[in-house]
């Protein structure tokens, strides 16, 4: 076997005798290509943008704490940071436990 075959004798091994209508080739269409002009740098005012506060979720926690048993309860209000009810009610808890010995949740409403 020949290992010294021309490109043509390839090509005709690989894809077989080429027709005559499938060697009509298409004309070439150059696509234009935008020149690309870099943007000039412009100053940056020294004075920066206020971005607005984004909304945060607060829940009002309404507590009755007190430190004797079935004495006198005061009534403390947690602010919290979440919408979940269930997490604002075991925040406020935690911190008035630092403090008081009996707490009772009496509501959790969004501010």
């Amino acid at each position: 076997m020949n290992s010294e075959l021309t490109e043509e004798e390839m090509r005709r091994a690989l894809f077989g005798a080429p027709h005559p209508e499938e060697q009509v080739s298409a004309p070439q269409v150059q696509e234009h290509e935008p020149e690309v002009v870099p943007a000039k740098q412009t100053a940056v005012p020294s004075a920066k943008k206020r971005v607005a506060k984004a909304f945060t979720p607060r829940l009002k926690v309404t507590l009755k704490v007190g430190n004797e048993f079935e004495g006198k309860m005061t009534e403390l209000i947690h602010e919290a940071d979440t919408l979940s009810s269930l997490l604002a009610e075991q925040e406020a808890v935690k911190a008035a436990r630092k403090k008081y010995k009996y707490v009772d949740v009496v509501s959790v409403k969004s501010m």
